[in-house]
C-alpha cells in the first residue's frame, strides 16, 4: 500500500475546479488560499449538492469518519462526479497531546498532511492573535482609567493559545506596579474561542468585522454588556484575519480537491468548517462531502440547526460512519476485547446507531446511508447483523475500506449515496426547532428529539441566564448545547441508547459574534491538559526535514 504518494502541484487542482491564477495565492507548491472575490465571481452558478458525513457517539475504538469522508470524495471523482471535500483544520493541542491529526489515514488522507496538522497556512495563529489583541486592548483600557466602567471581575474574554496547557486555565495577570490591573484571567485553546466560531460563520470580511464588533467581552459594574465595538477594536481584529478568511485548498491522496478551513470545537461551539469554504465549494463542484466534529448529536445537530440555518444550506443525504469496534464499545465491551466477535454486544451497541438514524430520518427528514468502516478483525456475521438491523429502518448499510483501498474502497458507498440523492435528496429537510421559539423550548426540542431525554433540569443560575438572554433580545438565536461527546446524555458513561434520563443545564451565555446561545450541560473543558506521556515526547526530525513519530 502506497501511503507516501507525492501530491500534484496545487495549481493543477485549482485548474480542475475552474479557478484562474488570479483567484488564489500559492502557499508553497501544495497549498493555496482562494480569494473571497472568487466566490463573488461565481455568484450566478448553481450550487452543488451537500453530502454530510457524521458518526455515532465517539469511542476510544475510533469510527473512521474522516477517513471515510476522504475515501467517498475520491470514489465520487473516480466515477466522474465533480466532488470537493471539506474538513476542519486540526488543532495543535490534540496533535501534540494524543496524536490526533484529523487528516485520515492509509490511502484516504489529505496532503501535505504534516503541513496541514502543524502550522498549515497560519489561520489558527491569526485567530489567536485577533483574540489576544482584543484582550490587550481591554486590559489597556482598564489600566488607563476604565472609561467604560468595566468590572475586572466580570471580564469573560479569555486569552488564546493553540496548545494544551492546563497551567494557563486560571491565572492572575497584571501583577506588579505599572504592569496592568491585577485580575483573574485565563486561556482557552484557540479552537474553543468565540473568535474561532465567529470566524467560521462569517460570509466575508465586512461581515466578520461586524460580527467581531458584536462579541460580548465583559460587563460593567452596573451589569451592562461591553462589546468589542465599545472598545473600537473590531477593525484591527478583522485586519489580522484578512488572509485567514481565504479558504485553504489542498488535495486528497487520490487527487481530489479539499478545502480545510476553520476548526471550532464541537461541544463549546458548532464544530463545523467555515461557511465561506462551503459556499465556495458548492459553486465549484457538483457534490460537496462535508464532515463536522464528534457525533451526530453534537457536530451533526449543530451543522443542521446552526450552520445550515445561518448559511441557508440544504444537505441532500447523510452518511453515518460506524465501525464494529465502536458499536461493541457501546455494547459494554472493553477496548482490549473489541477485536473478538461478539454478536450480543454488537446488537446492544446498535441501539446508539439506531437512535442517530432515527434522528436523521424522523427529525431532519433526510435520507441516510450507513458506512461500515472495515477492520481486519470484523466478522461476516457481525457485518450481516448491522445490515439486517439497518434494513429494519429501511436504511442501506455498505462496507467501506478507504484506509486500505482509498477511493476504490468506497465505490459501493458512492453509488448508494448518489441513488439516495436521485430518489429523494434533501427536498424535505427541516430543522429540529423553529428559530421563533423561546430559548427553553429550543433546548427542550434538542434534548428530547435528538438525545431522547425525558426532560431538562435547570439550575437556578441557568434560569437566570436564560431569562436575561431573552430580555436582551437573543431569543431568536439557535442553540449550541455544550455537553459530553461520548453519550447521547450529559453523562459520559451512559453508552448505547440511555433511557429515562434528564439533561442537567447549569448555565447559558451568548456568543453574539457567532450568533448562537451556548447552553452548558455538564463541565466542558476549554483548555485541555497533556497526559503524563504526551505525543510530543515521541516526535523528532532530521536534517532533511523528515519528521518521525508525528502521526505514527
Amino acid at each position: 500500500m502506497e501511503t507516501n504518494k507525492k501530491p500534484q502541484e496545487i495549481s493543477v487542482i485549482a485548474d480542475s475546479l475552474g479557478l484562474k491564477e488570479e483567484d488564489y495565492d500559492l502557499y508553497g507548491r501544495y497549498k493555496a488560499k482562494i480569494y473571497i472575490n472568487a466566490l463573488n465571481n461565481l455568484a450566478g452558478k448553481p450550487n452543488g449538492k451537500i453530502i454530510f458525513c457524521t458518526t455515532i457517539n465517539p469511542t476510544p475504538a475510533r469510527e473512521g469518519k474522516t477517513t471515510t469522508a476522504i475515501a467517498l470524495t475520491d470514489a465520487l471523482n473516480l466515477i466522474n462526479k465533480k466532488t470537493v471535500l471539506i474538513l476542519r483544520e486540526p488543532s495543535l493541542g490534540p496533535v501534540f497531546g494524543v496524536r490526533g491529526g484529523a487528516v485520515g489515514g492509509g490511502l484516504a488522507q489529505v496532503l501535505p498532511r504534516e503541513d496541514i496538522i502543524l502550522h498549515f497556512t497560519g489561520d489558527s495563529h491569526a485567530i489567536g492573535s485577533a483574540n489576544n489583541l482584543i484582550s490587550a486592548i481591554l486590559d489597556n483600557h482598564l489600566y488607563h482609567g476604565n472609561e467604560l466602567n468595566i468590572d475586572p471581575r466580570k471580564v469573560i474574554l479569555r486569552r488564546a493559545i493553540d496548545m494544551n496547557d492546563r497551567q494557563l486555565r486560571f491565572i492572575i495577570s497584571g501583577l506588579g506596579k505599572g504592569h496592568g490591573v491585577p485580575r483573574e484571567d485565563g486561556f482557552e485553546i484557540t479552537s474553543a474561542t468565540e473568535m474561532m466560531a465567529t470566524f467560521c460563520l462569517a460570509r466575508d470580511l465586512e461581515d466578520l468585522q461586524e460580527r467581531i464588533g458584536r462579541m460580548i467581552i465583559a460587563y460593567s459594574y452596573n451589569g451592562r454588556p461591553i462589546t468589542v465595538r465599545d472598545l473600537k477594536a473590531q477593525g484591527a481584529a478583522a485586519i489580522l484575519l484578512k488572509e485567514a478568511l481565504k479558504p485553504n485548498l489542498v488535495q486528497t491522496q487520490g487527487g481530489s480537491p479539499a478545502f480545510i478551513h476553520g476548526g471550532p470545537f464541537g461541544n463549546i461551539a458548532h464544530g463545523c468548517s467555515s461557511l465561506v469554504a462551503t459556499q465556495l465549494s458548492l459553486k465549484l463542484s457538483d457534490y460537496v462531502v462535508e464532515e463536522a466534529a464528534l457525533g451526530a448529536d453534537l457536530g451533526g445537530e449543530k451543522f443542521f440547526d446552526i450552520k445550515c440555518s445561518i448559511g441557508n444550506l440544504r444537505p441532500e443525504v447523510v452518511v453515518m460512519v460506524v465501525s464494529l469496534k465502536a458499536l461493541k464499545h457501546h455494547g459494554g465491551i472493553p477496548k482490549k476485547d473489541l477485536d473478538f466477535e461478539n454478536l450480543p454486544a454488537l446488537r446492544s451497541g446498535m441501539s446508539n446507531l439506531i437512535k442517530h438514524l432515527e434522528n436523521i430520518k424522523e427529525v431532519y427528514k433526510l435520507p441516510v446511508v450507513v458506512a461500515i468502516n472495515h477492520f481486519p478483525s470484523d466478522s461476516e456475521d457481525e457485518i450481516e447483523l448491522i445490515k439486517e438491523e439497518c434494513m429494519l429502518l429501511n436504511v442501506k448499510a455498505v462496507v467501506t475500506n478507504g484506509w486500505l483501498k482509498g477511493g476504490e474502497g468506497a465505490l459501493e458507498l458512492a453509488v448508494e449515496v448518489l441513488r439516495e440523492i436521485e430518489e429523494k435528496g434533501g427536498k424535505d429537510f427541516t430543522f429540529a426547532y423553529p428559530l421563533n421559539k423561546n430559548l427553553k423550548d429550543k433546548i427542550e426540542a434538542i434534548t428530547s428529539k435528538i438525545y431522547g431525554a425525558q426532560g431538562v433540569n435547570y439550575a437556578p443560575q441557568a434560569l437566570k441566564d436564560l431569562e436575561k438572554l431573552e430580555e436582551s433580545g437573543f431569543s431568536k438565536y439557535p442553540i449550541c448545547i455544550a455537553k459530553t461527546q461520548f453519550s447521547l446524555s450529559d453523562k459520559p458513561n451512559l453508552l448505547g441508547r440511555p433511557q429515562n434520563f434528564r439533561v442537567n443545564v447549569s448555565g447559558a451565555r451568548v456568543s453574539a459574534g457567532a450568533g448562537f446561545v451556548v447552553v452548558f450541560a455538564g463541565e466542558i473543558m476549554t483548555m485541555p491538559g497533556l497526559s503524563r506521556m504526551p505525543a510530543a515526547v515521541y516526535i523528532s526530525v532530521d536534517n532533511s526535514g523528515k519528521i518521525y513519530g508525528l502521526l505514527d
